[in-house]
């Protein structure tokens, strides 16, 4: 009897800490963007897609797209594989990603738009808020803006006003909050101007993080493996002594 409690609790507890990462289409992070964003369809065939990445261990990050447009003249826009997607963890509480490209740039009287979506998922719980910081600036009169949306995945409903950084506002974080929702749409634009002076504007690195709040029969869970876990550490132990 104690033998089988053992290895049900052993069986939990993997399925608690790491069975859901164990799905087909998942990327380790730090990765390139294109690894997200499907390539355009070839020979009359859809184009691959599905892969995401989970930060955090409850938050599955999905559902990439990405395009870039410069005005006449300018350094053409990155492509995806020059775009680093990353785990964000540096502040407590907030679990998400962070994108650079060595610095979104827009060379002197040039403008460029780069935007990004994705899709936030809560594997277990909901998620209540997003923390978005932005550091950039210029050398000479140019400028950015960066804006964000976010809507319910479920229904398309807006979960805050669109938040919206200028170069003034880099490196001060902005939080905005709502009633927990499963998942997530979001939205970014990053508007760079070279203005007339000096080496262009820069967005160095874009920082984005979402509180979750897990399920309590989650939390159970996690607790009961942690527990078959710790018991089968003693019963080996016993054993390795008998």
């Amino acid at each position: 009897m104690t033998r089988r409690f053992l290895i049900l609790c052993f069986a939990v507890g993997l399925l608690a800490l790491g069975g859901l990462n164990a799905q087909a289409g998942q990327i380790s992070l730090p990765a390139t963007l294109d690894n997200f964003v499907p390539p355009p369809a070839t020979n009359n065939a859809p184009p691959p897609g599905g892969n995401y990445a989970i930060v955090g261990g409850n938050l599955e990050f999905s559902e990439f797209t990405y395009s870039a447009t410069s005005s006449a003249g300018g350094t053409p826009p990155p492509a995806p594989s020059g775009v680093t997607v990353a785990a964000f963890t540096s502040v407590p509480g907030e679990t998400g990603i962070f994108s650079e490209k060595s610095g979104f740039h827009a060379p002197v009287n040039t403008m460029v738009d780069y935007s990004i979506t994705f899709q936030v998922t809560a594997l277990s719980g909901s998620i209540t808020d997003a923390y978005l910081l932005v550091n950039g600036g210029s050398s000479g009169n140019g400028t950015f803006l960066v804006t964000e949306a976010i809507t319910n995945a479920a229904n398309g409903a807006a979960l805050m006003p669109p938040a919206s950084l200028n170069a003034s506002d880099s490196g001060v974080p902005v939080v905005s909050s709502w009633s927990g929702v499963t998942s997530i749409s979001v939205t970014k634009d990053i508007f760079l101007d070279g203005g007339t002076t000096g080496t262009g504007s820069t967005v160095s690195i874009v920082e984005q993080g979402f509180s979750s709040i897990p399920e309590p029969a989650s939390m159970a869970l996690l607790g009961i493996g942690l527990s078959g876990l710790f018991t089968l550490r003693r019963f080996l132990k016993r054993t390795s002594v008998a």
